[in-house]
């Protein structure tokens, strides 16, 4: 098979939902960001054979495939395809997946593969609410699929995962104020150089990371869900909801040396798995093992390992299951500090994690997302 590696990999600043980009269409900040993908590549658009797009709510602004859109919004030639795809939370590190398998199978040599999300614009649940915009239970799920799974809003989930691993909301706490720390050293050290320009001046950051973080305030903060005094997931120890987009160029390792182009990185596994659809973000664990079992690696051998920070239960569970050390998870802290925007969050962490690796002389790293439903992905790259 052919070689998929990827050659540059970007991605906006993530905005606080009602900020940065709350002005700007996702059409047009997906469009705007594979502009700069390919202007910092050095690719012309004319190479490009595919457009892969991760996006959750395909409603309103992001519906009609957001993809095929935003490849014409770039003024990329007419004869470059473009699709929407929805994995979920996971839905742009697949559309990564995607596009490495399509060269893997010589299918194509210049693939771009990203997502975007605004949940400023498009409220998340649109595409099952019936245009009410906010979530209403599972009324439009298939009774009998309720019938054979009591299917759970995932706060909940986080809730039962939570007590499964004896995580205590000070201990999510804790994880919620360490992710934030090393989000502001990151920002400040100015280490984020998969970075697009924000949509103002100062907004060379995600915007919605805290310089300082009130421990008494967030242990006093109520349950996202459960009533006073009987759970520990808060909007303090939850990802942000967020907007922004990101883009990763894919390419045939022989076509990129052959037009003067560096690949930065190779894939060792790509994974995608089911787990239990009420529990739904354990996923991760079945996925690491089986990612390290297809790369021939051990956990210790990971440099760097950047996890969807959806709830911080799901990291912490992740990490007394797999034993990882800390320090090596998110190093530059994670969506609790800077935003969760679903269909973007994917190759915006895989963007992050190969500056990461770059800054830090790092061979390896392994990224992993929890999925609603029951699901997750992992990939493990190695740095060139």
């Amino acid at each position: 098979m052919n070689e998929a590696v990827i050659v540059e990999a970007v991605r906006t600043p993530f905005g606080r939902r009602g900020g940065w980009w709350a002005d700007t269409r996702p059409d047009t900040l997906l469009a705007e960001t594979v502009r700069g993908l390919l202007a910092r590549a050095g690719l012309p658009g004319a190479q490009v054979e595919d457009l892969i797009a991760g996006c959750v709510s395909q409603a309103g602004e992001q519906g009609a495939n957001i993809g095929r859109l935003a490849a014409m919004l770039a003024d990329l030639p007419e004869s470059v395809p473009g699709v929407a795809l929805n994995r979920m939370c996971g839905s742009s590190q697949q559309a990564v997946h995607f596009g490495a398998q399509a060269i893997a199978a010589g299918d194509m040599r210049y693939v771009v593969a990203g997502g975007v999300e605004s949940m400023s614009r498009v409220p998340m649940f649109l595409d099952v609410t019936l245009g009410q915009g906010e979530f209403r239970g599972f009324e439009t799920l298939n009774p009998a699929l309720l019938a054979r799974y009591p299917l759970i809003h995932q706060i909940e989930s986080a809730e039962r995962i939570a007590e499964r691993w004896q995580l205590s909301q000070a201990d999510m706490d804790e994880w919620a104020r360490e992710s934030h720390a090393r989000a502001w050293s990151a920002a400040q050290a100015g280490r984020h150089a998969e970075l697009l320009p924000g949509p103002r001046a100062g907004a060379e950051r995600d915007e919605g990371i805290r310089e300082q973080t009130d421990a008494a305030r967030m242990a006093a903060m109520a349950p996202a869900l459960r009533p006073p005094g009987q759970g520990g997931v808060t909007a303090a120890n939850a990802s942000q909801l967020a907007d922004g987009a990101s883009a990763v160029l894919l390419a045939d390792r022989d076509a990129a040396l052959a037009d003067g182009l560096r690949p930065r990185a190779r894939f060792l596994a790509r994974v995608a798995v089911g787990s239990d659809p009420v529990l739904q973000l354990t996923g991760v664990i079945p996925a690491a093992r089986q990612a390290l079992a297809r790369a021939g690696l051990s956990l210790e051998d990971i440099d760097w390992i950047e996890i969807n920070e959806a709830f911080a239960s799901v990291v912490l569970a992740w990490q007394r299951e797999l034993g990882a050390n800390l320090s090596r998870i998110n190093p530059w802290g994670g969506a609790i500090a800077h935003g969760h925007p679903l269909g973007a969050t994917g190759a915006g962490l895989m963007a992050k994690m190969l500056t990461g690796l770059e800054a830090t002389e790092g061979e390896l790293g392994m990224q992993l997302m929890c999925i609603g439903h029951g699901m997750a992905t992992a990939t493990i790259i190695q740095r060139l």
